[in-house]
């Protein structure tokens, strides 16, 4: 049987694992694995995220997305690590197909947001302690958070303009035609337009008669594009 400390080195090798994993090094069965496994946890040397799921690490954006599957962190936490906003999140945001309860751990609130499987792509794995996190890129952290209505649009249409060269508007434009959400196209392409960016030739197709607000956290009211169909409330 694998001592303490020999068992404690094997599991670093796992961001996340379950008893089953502790069980086949220990060669024992499920009774003493589990005594063990919260002797571990008494002496702080294992943290127990949910049920079944334990961690020798105090990091949540080391495990964040590997507690459901298919899963990647975006929104606010991913624009955060690709350096697009200054603001520090408080919780970190994963976007995943399925319906998943958030969770606390080491006081950092870990939310599910669910997504339409359509528009489930445009993530990246990252080395993070040496493991791999899944996380959405740039362009899609920013496609995320108005898709999920996260972030206001105004501040999105502020990081956008604070990061026009870090960001690809080709990659951003073939992201929004897969997506297809036409509100979306409507309010990213006028952002565009005011940069400079003419895409309405690559996009028109989705922008139908029908006027919506430019900012969907804030009242209708302002001017009207009529190109882009968005009132400019903000």
């Amino acid at each position: 049987m694998a001592s303490a400390i020999e068992l404690l080195e094997y599991l670093k090798k796992y961001p996340v694992f379950g008893t089953t994993v502790v069980r086949d090094k220990v060669s024992k069965d499920s009774s003493y694995t589990n005594l063990l496994i919260h002797r571990l946890r008494k002496r702080g040397l294992v943290q127990k995220i949910e049920r079944d799921k334990y961690t020798v690490f105090k990091e949540p954006f080391l495990i964040a997305s590997r507690l459901v599957w298919p899963s990647y962190i975006s929104c606010w936490s991913a624009l955060k690590y690709h350096n697009l906003t200054e603001q520090v999140p408080h919780d970190i945001t994963v976007v995943t197909t399925a319906s998943k309860k958030a969770i606390t751990f080491c006081n950092t609130k870990i939310r599910f947001v669910k997504l339409n499987p359509k528009a489930f792509f445009g993530y990246e794995k990252v080395k993070r302690d040496g493991f791999e996190v899944f996380i959405a890129d740039a362009e899609k952290s920013i496609i995320d958070s108005a898709l999920l209505r996260e972030v206001s649009f105004s501040e999105l249409r502020e990081i956008i303009l604070a990061n026009k060269d870090a960001i690809s508007i080709n990659k951003f434009i073939r992201y929004m035609r897969r997506v297809g959400n036409k509100s979306l196209i409507k309010r990213f392409g006028y952002v565009f337009e005011v940069l400079g960016k003419d895409c309405f030739g690559r996009l028109k197709r989705f922008v139908d008669a029908s006027y919506i607000p430019f900012d969907y956290a804030k009242k209708m009211g302002g001017s009207k594009n009529e190109k882009w169909k968005v009132v400019v409330n903000a």
